[in-house]
């Protein structure tokens, strides 16, 4: 019983530390397209302002990655800056959204998210 109790208690500490630990991008962008999906179906503020959160900071650890096609190119290069410029137009965007959500108009914070998908596709456009 007690190897039992260890072994949950352990599982969920673990799971609970994963979103906190740095992703790959692939997994960065699995909890942004998620997360799309989840501010548009959801009804409820406080999963809206955690489902933004947990997209913001999935965007802001994209940016300590590169994607496959700017592989080789230095941080400083044009096209890496640019890709970071689009992630923190793309965190811009999630901030006035979670601004929205966190007064609760849920409304207007689903009117902003749907901008979240042409800097999306823009950004896919470029970079993927």
């Amino acid at each position: 019983m007690r190897k039992l109790l260890i072994a949950i208690v352990s599982s969920t500490l673990l799971c609970t530390a994963l979103p906190s630990m740095a992703q790959s991008l692939p997994d960065d962008m699995h909890v942004l397209a998620g997360g799309m999906k989840a501010v548009q179906a959801t009804n409820d503020k406080a999963e809206m302002v955690s489902t933004l959160t947990d997209m913001r900071a999935a965007a802001e650890d994209a940016k300590t990655h590169t994607p496959d096609t700017l592989a080789g190119k230095a941080n400083d290069s044009t096209e890496v800056q640019a890709y970071h410029a689009q992630l923190d137009k793309l965190i811009a965007q999630i901030d006035v959204t979670l601004k929205q959500a966190n007064t609760g108009d849920l409304a207007a914070a689903k009117e902003e998210a749907k901008k979240l998908a042409a800097i999306r596709n823009e950004g896919h456009k470029n970079f993927r």
